[in-house]
């Protein structure tokens, strides 16, 4: 059968939409670009935001009606968190969850056998392992994603990423050799390495994050590793120290700070002040050359007062992230922060426009910096007379030219901005 996947939220998901890919394809089903043509559509969701699960409903509702007569599958984060989610979703015809993504196809083979809605679902439970089949190549990308953890113990007030994904585990190292050799012969230069709550990677073993990374030194393909999002209450100097030693490891750090403000990451249930990320950022910058540390940040959270935000606004000036996500507080149900006493949307809005103003500001003044260096560029995408990369620590990079230059790491002297970019020349 021809099979469509359309997949929201985080590098993570993005991994797991390939391991779905590779799975359907061992067993004989092709994979199609558009759900016009497919016989069966794959929503892989998210539930970081109530906006990721209105997006969620939205493709399910409006890819049945360019094609009604394909069977719809949900899985992912919001199915997983939420499996009520499909009582106002009569076009879903079977129910998974990213737990029960490896029985798919079994799934799908049930539901042409009976022709009648089919759930698959089934709740994380305390002491799952990570169940993960692997990928050989990452379709549609010059870098290719891989992830090695799973799950949050973290229990943020806000969030319901423990519930959609489990309790933290770890990918055996072996396994991790093995995709890592894998994609070393599909050609892929650099590899990310990606979790739920990456910086816990070995929790409960006698394993540790550089641990993982290490492995990718051996093989002689891979230029280049990088980090996913990180927590930082999990990055001690021992572990920056080890990090220091991976030659292939790419000094760009994003590390989630959600707050500036001491009394709101109180609230919000998150285990570290703003003292411990400014010694953090500071650590990571003398550690590694041209250093970069980006971050996200969550504004307008219930009870924060406008001394709250001042102080999340002065932080960032301070730590002068090369690049910030700002989003909204969303309220998602079943967490401790949607009892709290909310905020209007007015207020919210404001305080993420202010603080992504300033943030850009710096975004600016930081790209109009690397101008004069020369630096390696791999490059992802080739379109309209110019190619697209990005540096060691996610500088983005143009260079203008017909050639394409995708999936080629050249030497570049970066020489103005435009918009977003730093625009180069090949040396």
């Amino acid at each position: 059968m021809k099979i469509f996947f359309y997949t929201l939220g985080c590098k993570v998901n993005q991994y797991e939409t390939q391991e779905m890919i590779e799975l359907f394809e061992n067993n004989g089903h092709d994979i199609v670009r558009t759900p016009a043509e497919a016989d069966v559509i794959v929503v892989n969701s998210c539930t970081v935001t109530a906006e990721s699960v209105r997006k969620t409903r939205q493709a399910i509702r409006r890819f049945k009606k360019q094609n009604e007569n394909s069977i719809v599958i949900l899985t992912g984060c919001a199915s997983q968190a939420e499996p009520h989610i499909v009582n106002d979703l009569p076009e879903v015809d079977i129910l998974a969850g990213n737990k029960t993504n490896s029985k798919l196809v079994s799934a799908l083979e049930e539901f042409l056998k009976t022709k009648s809605y089919t759930n698959i679902y089934n709740e994380h439970q305390t002491g799952d392992k990570l169940n993960s089949p692997g990928i050989t190549r990452f379709d549609g990308h010059t870098r290719a994603f891989l992830k090695i953890q799973d799950g949050c113990d973290r229990f943020c007030s806000y969030c319901l990423i423990p519930t959609a994904r489990g309790r933290s585990r770890s990918k055996p190292l072996e396994d991790i050799d093995k995709e890592l050799k894998a994609l070393s012969e599909s050609g892929y230069k650099e590899i990310v390495f990606v979790g739920i709550n990456l910086s816990d990677y070995g929790k409960n073993t006698s394993h540790s994050l550089p641990d993982a990374l290490m492995l990718a030194e051996k093989y002689d393909s891979i230029k280049r590793v990088r980090l996913g999002s990180l927590e930082p209450d999990h990055i001690t100097d021992e572990m920056i120290e080890r990090l220091s030693e991976i030659s292939k490891l790419c000094p760009q750090f994003h590390i989630s700070v959600q707050s500036g403000c001491d009394n709101v990451l109180k609230k919000m249930n998150r285990h570290y002040t703003a003292q411990y990320y400014i010694h953090l950022a500071e650590k990571l910058r003398e550690t590694f050359s041209d250093a970069t540390i980006t971050t996200d940040v969550l504004v307008g959270f219930p009870t924060e007062t406008e001394d709250d935000f001042n102080e999340t606004l002065e932080f960032c000036k301070m730590i002068a992230f090369e690049k910030a996500h700002i989003f909204p507080y969303s309220v998602r149900e079943n967490t401790v922060a949607a009892r709290m006493p909310q905020l209007t949307s007015a207020i919210k809005d404001n305080r993420a426009a202010r603080l992504s103003q300033a943030m850009e500001e710096i975004r600016k003044e930081y790209l109009l910096k690397q101008t004069g260096k020369i630096v390696n560029v791999l490059f992802e995408i080739h379109k309209n007379g110019y190619s697209e990369g990005y540096t060691e620590n996610y500088t983005p990079v143009k260079v203008y030219g017909d050639c394409n230059l995708q999936g080629k790491i050249l030497r570049v002297l970066l020489k103005n901005v435009e918009n977003d970019f730093c625009v180069g020349e090949i040396i």
